[in-house]
């Protein structure tokens, strides 16, 4: 029970986060942001943030809504809703602030942040991450993690499909 407010307030509200981005910056502390549905956490999205948080001395997580993820994935999702999501975002120790968002991508969160260090997985190149020019124009990097094959959350649900 001790750590269940500390993990809550991971959960920062933007004009809230934008200050403490403002105060690390000032400190000269770097800041990594990356992003998802993060609809059912598996090993794949564990290592992935593991290596984000690896690229800064902050990683920020942006996690779509509830109306985003249903605007990207489909009708039937998200499984989770978006506080259990980022309540779960929040609970790992490579993670020190979530946020959620509305919009179809975090575009705006990114030119708001100004994250030093962009990083998405393997199924993308710098040309399709939104946000990469920002970060880049503002003298930041872009990082690709690599994919962990055999781990997707449209896996998982095609195999709880099967056991039904």
């Amino acid at each position: 029970m001790r750590y269940t407010q500390a993990i809550q307030q991971k959960i920062i509200p933007l004009a809230a986060l934008k200050a403490m981005r403002t105060g690390w910056k000032m400190r000269n502390k770097t800041v990594a942001f990356t992003n998802g549905c993060f609809d059912i956490l598996h090993e794949g999205h564990i290592a992935s943030l593991s290596k984000a948080a690896e690229e800064a001395d902050y990683l920020i997580v942006g996690v779509n809504s509830d109306a985003s993820t249903k605007r990207l994935k489909g009708a039937d999702r998200p499984i989770n809703q978006e506080h259990s999501r980022a309540l779960v975002l929040a609970s790992l120790l490579m993670v020190d602030a979530v946020i959620i968002f509305e919009e179809d991508t975090p575009l705006e969160l990114i030119k708001t942040l100004e994250p030093d260090v962009l990083v998405k997985g393997g199924d993308y190149t710098i040309e399709t991450i939104v946000g990469s020019k920002e970060v880049i124009a503002n003298y930041g990097r872009v990082v690709i993690n690599p994919i962990v094959e055999g781990f997707s959350t449209t896996g998982i649900l095609q195999k709880i499909k099967q056991l039904g």
